[in-house]
């Protein structure tokens, strides 16, 4: 039998909305993703991506925080060599140029979208 490649798989959300953030972490739970938390803020997301006492496989990342664009998030997570995802309501042309490479699943999503996005953004960048 061949392991699913989310088994396992450690994971920050950084989601400023607390039912968007508790149905994400249901969905990763039943995926077999390991939550290691959840940030509702750009502040408290920069922090827990750059503590390297966190160990991370990659993380999601709404776009949008109260206003705040989550990008310093991001730039934390590439300079550990995290791979991220981006989630967002307000479509593609939201995302800045410098992070247009990144996978980004337009909410709102369902599961398939959202294991299909991590298999090929996350766990394929991690070698699983």
């Amino acid at each position: 039998m061949i392991a699913d490649p989310l088994s396992g798989l450690r994971l920050l959300v950084v989601e400023d909305e607390a039912l968007v953030a508790m149905q994400l972490e249901d969905m990763l739970g039943e995926l077999g993703c390991v939550v290691v938390d959840v940030a509702g803020t750009v502040s408290r997301g920069v922090a827990l991506a750059a503590d390297a006492e966190v160990r991370l496989d990659g993380a999601i990342l709404d776009v949008n925080l109260g206003g705040e664009k989550v990008y310093p998030v991001a730039e934390r997570l590439a300079e550990r060599g995290v791979p991220f995802v981006f989630c967002t309501g307000y479509g593609l042309t939201g995302i800045s140029g410098e992070f247009a490479h990144v996978p980004t699943l337009a909410k709102p999503y369902d599961a398939k979208e959202l294991r299909d996005l991590l298999v090929s953004g996350l766990a394929a960048a991690r070698g699983r």
